[in-house]
């Protein structure tokens, strides 16, 4: 039985990566993909790029998910707490020689510069090179960190690009445009959006006021985080979200008179890197499930969310005035956050 392996940081997982081991699994009957890191070594190469620090966690599960369907290969994680300058490379290639613990006759590598010391390290074994010169995917992880996953983003494997993609959630109250704004904000960056769940729940219950109970509130925060997922999952980049815990709450002060301490643990959970808030200057549409249509009730519901925001200390955008002036506001703090 031939037995290789391939290491690497995958800081992060990109496409020429997956090439070198499905390439490298074509050769050997048993191969270990090796993820070596180091918190302190992998956050000093992340200093003064465009890409933050990775936790070795989510990059093993990265390479378990390339490689579930491929029983011969087999993931193991090392760690070390070494940092680039001292990095000890027979150490560390004594410890994949402990973990693999049979004889090893392959390592696998795209790196030229690195035949030498697998030599030495590894003298009973073959350095077998994988598109060195990059010929079959131009692409390094450093390019990546320096210029932006986003300016990559063809080279980063569709499991991989949920864990980037930027998060915006758009929340107001009754009749402010919220779901009008994701939908023309997915259509422009040609990406995925989640619906108000409530909404959803509501119409399912058959609509009529007043029929939502307690319950009814945690379940949509349940699905509507499940309708985030499922949303992330296909998105392009970015993924436009309506409504979330924070204005459940809201509503189930509103509706029921309750506040639900589970709602705001779920809210403390969330984790979005733009807030959209909508003033309610816009039209007043009766949908059939809308009840506050007078201006008093429009403003004083308006200020009862933003302290609700303001207690979990949430940094929103107002967005305000006409259709085309919240388009082109919220445009302008997307791009900010993409670039």
């Amino acid at each position: 039985m031939t037995i290789g392996f391939i290491g690497g940081k995958f800081l992060p997982l990109h496409l020429g990566h997956v090439y070198a081991i499905v390439h490298a699994s074509t050769i050997v009957d048993e191969l270990y993909v090796v993820l070596s890191h180091s918190e302190l070594r992998d956050r000093e190469l992340c200093q003064d790029t465009k890409m933050n620090y990775i936790p070795a966690q989510i990059r093993l599960r990265w390479l378990s998910q390339l490689t579930k369907e491929m029983p011969h290969v087999k993931v193991i994680s090392i760690e070390d707490h070494q940092d680039n300058d001292n990095y000890d490379w027979a150490q560390g290639a004594q410890l994949i020689k402990s973990k693999i613990g049979k004889p090893i006759n392959y390592v696998f590598s795209s790196e030229i510069q690195n035949n030498d010391i697998f030599k030495e390290l590894y003298p009973n074994s073959r350095h077998k090179l994988i598109d060195p010169l990059r010929s079959q995917v131009n692409i390094a992880a450093t390019t990546i960190r320096t210029e932006g996953v986003f300016k990559h983003w063809e080279f980063i494997p569709d499991f991989v690009r949920p864990y980037f993609v930027k998060k915006i959630v758009v929340v107001g109250t009754e009749s402010c445009g919220k779901s009008t704004l994701i939908r023309n904000l997915a259509k422009i960056y040609n990406t995925t959006y989640a619906t108000e769940y409530g909404r959803t729940l509501c119409e399912e219950l058959g609509g009529c006021d007043g029929i939502m109970v307690k319950e009814d509130y945690q379940r949509i925060a349940y699905g509507h985080k499940m309708e985030e997922f499922k949303a992330i999952e296909k998105a392009n980049k970015l993924v436009f979200i309506d409504t979330e815990a924070i204005v459940t709450q809201f509503y189930s002060n509103l509706y029921n008179d309750e506040h639900q301490a589970v709602l705001d643990e779920i809210a403390k959970l969330q984790d979005y890197d733009l807030w959209l808030f909508l003033e309610p200057d816009v039209k007043w549409v009766d949908d059939g499930l809308r009840v506050h249509g007078e201006e008093s009730a429009r403003e004083q519901n308006n200020q009862h969310l933003k302290t609700l925001l303001n207690k979990h200390h949430i940094d929103f955008k107002v967005l305000s005035g006409n259709y085309e002036r919240r388009l082109k506001e919220a445009i302008q703090y997307i791009e900010k956050v993409i670039q």
